[in-house]
């Protein structure tokens, strides 16, 4: 497939091969969209990193090309990013009305409040950016002001449609808008983008509505204390634990400050509705019994931080759970979370609490749609082509498989990578030149400054410590005036090993000596040999290969 005047560009910079960080660039001709801007919480493996957000130096060198950035909703996956990107691009920001409630408490956090121009949308809007135009179509997810987005492009419609799923009995009452997807199906949809999250899930998605049975019943029957956690962004699975605790009579304390700023946002927005005279502070729960009182936290996927989290190990300042409580962990673990949200569970038990959570209970249900779902929308839309999206490499080739199940060419289906760049024409669909991308980590206040390398050192420092090698030596000859002193953290224990660390001062004396009397001098092959020296030498006793690091003084 020639390159066109008519060809558009799909550039995925995050959120496809993984959970998390979800960007998307649409490029025509010196025009570009960016869809979605979100994070992705590390892995094990990235010790001391907060967060990984998307690279974007492809639209850094690209700035004056950049339109907008389009958000589908509220999730930390696809606003978390905003406060980083938009100190780089100064560019306006489109959202639903809650979506932008989210993003502004965000930037004022970062200080960017009143820096950025937000702009409003609903769904059933349609605006104009430069040759796009854009609609935004409602679909049900596990937040409210939830967008599909239709952009059309000089090469077709093109819709995204990430983050949903079909109920028919959600809890603000408004369901997908079927007839608008089956409308652009029947007027020719050139590419659906669709979320492959529970792909590999076959049949449907339960109804939000079913959770708030669910606590209808754990309400009825627990006798003291209700702890419920869950995502501060999830207003819906809020109001239907508000709901519950009016129905039997329970005042709600709500705990942890993502959750407290969620709540009062919604609140505000009109998007929850809190019954009069129900919330109470957390200094006023000792002034009511255990079984009128329900507890409201974050720490539903057992953050180190997380005010559930710091409950389970008895270090909550204000809130601590007793014998007889009943916690109820309203969520999925996100991949990677399990063990962290197994101890936790493991903890509250042995605080004699009545633990239910999602794997022996229906306390939670996936805003995602599953197979028969996606299989739905595939048939409602009718695309020419498709593109899986949102989800690891798995469970977008499933999401495929479902496609060619349904009738869509295999060779007009396309499975992206991060920074491959997707050419549409009315007539084809192929891979082009990939672009520059990756992935940026956030440690502290410090933004791309941490890479492999040092993550690499971490690693390594993690798993066998570090061997620290003081020596000083004359400065013209190279002669040892004092040392060497070795200093071991997290390699062994100084007392217990004094003879390997004597045997090791000995083997950097040994090494020392011939570059003296060779009249070496240099700093560089002096560490050089003494690194080289102790590592052979600790590997043949220990096994381990700590971090050494010389330590040079001149005199």
């Amino acid at each position: 497939m020639a390159r066109s005047s008519s060809a558009v560009s799909l550039i995925p910079l995050g959120g496809v091969g993984e959970i998390g960080k979800n960007m998307w660039v649409v490029e025509q001709g010196d025009e570009i969209l960016v869809l979605d801007c979100g994070v992705m919480f590390p892995d094990e493996e990235m010790l001391g990193v907060d967060l990984v957000i998307p690279d974007i130096a492809y639209l850094k060198e690209r700035r004056d090309r950049v339109k907008a950035i389009l958000l589908s909703h509220g999730h930390e996956d696809h606003i978390g990013a905003l406060p980083y990107v938009l100190r780089q691009l100064n560019v306006p920001v489109y959202g639903t009305r809650l979506t932008l409630g989210l993003v502004e408490a965000k930037l004022e956090e970062h200080g960017l409040a009143g820096d950025v121009r937000l702009h409003e949308v609903k769904a059933g809007d349609v605006i104009r950016l430069g040759s796009f135009t854009v609609e935004f179509i409602h679909v049900n997810h596990s937040l409210a002001d939830v967008v599909a987005m239709a952009i059309t492009t000089r090469a077709g419609v093109i819709l995204y449609a990430t983050d949903f799923k079909f109920d028919h009995t959600p809890i603000d009452g408004k369901v997908t808008d079927i007839h608008r997807l089956a409308e652009l199906g029947r007027s020719g949809l050139l590419c659906l983008m669709s979320d492959s999250t529970n792909a590999e899930r076959p049949g449907y998605t339960l109804s939000e509505r079913t959770v708030g049975d669910t606590l209808i019943e754990v309400f009825r029957e627990a006798e003291g204390r209700i702890v419920v956690a869950a995502f501060a962004s999830h207003i819906h699975r809020i109001q239907q634990i508000l709901d519950a605790a009016q129905r039997f009579g329970r005042k709600v304390c709500v705990v942890g400050r993502s959750m407290v700023k969620n709540v009062d946002i919604a609140a505000r927005l009109g998007y929850l509705h809190v019954p009069d005279g129900i919330m109470i502070d957390t200094d006023q729960l000792d002034k009511y019994p255990p079984d009128e009182v329900v507890v409201i936290t974050t720490g539903s996927q057992g953050e180190p931080m997380a005010a559930l989290t710091r409950m389970a190990m008895n270090e909550h300042k204000q809130v601590a759970i007793e014998r007889g409580d009943t916690v109820i962990i309203s969520a999925t673990p996100i991949p990677g979370n399990e063990k962290s949200i197994g101890k936790t569970i493991n903890h509250l038990f042995k605080l004699g609490a009545r633990v239910i959570y999602h794997a022996v209970s229906g306390v939670h249900v996936s805003g995602h749609a599953s197979q028969e779902e996606l299989k739905w929308m595939l048939n409602l839309t009718r695309p020419k082509f498709f593109i899986p999206i949102h989800g690891e490499y798995r469970m977008l080739a499933t999401h495929g498989e479902l496609a060619r199940q349904v009738g869509i060419p295999a060779e007009n289906i396309v499975l992206p990578e991060i920074g491959d760049r997707i050419e549409l024409t009315p007539n084809g669909i192929r891979k082009g030149t990939p672009v520059e991308s990756g992935r940026v980590l956030v440690d502290g206040l410090g933004v791309g400054d941490v890479g492999n390398i040092v993550l690499r050192d971490r690693q390594q420092l993690s798993q066998d410590g570090i061997l620290i090698v003081v020596v000083s030596l004359n400065k013209q000859t190279g002669e040892v005036l004092a040392g060497p002193d070795i200093i071991s953290r997290g390699f062994v224990y100084m007392r217990e090993s004094e003879g390997l660390i004597e045997e090791a001062r000995e083997m950097v004396k040994n090494a020392l000596a011939p570059l003296a009397s060779q009249g070496i001098t240099e700093w560089g092959t002096i560490k050089s040999e003494v690194r080289d020296v102790l590592q052979r030498y600790l590997y043949e006793k220990t096994k381990r290969r700590p971090v050494i690091l010389p330590i040079i003084m001149e005199v």
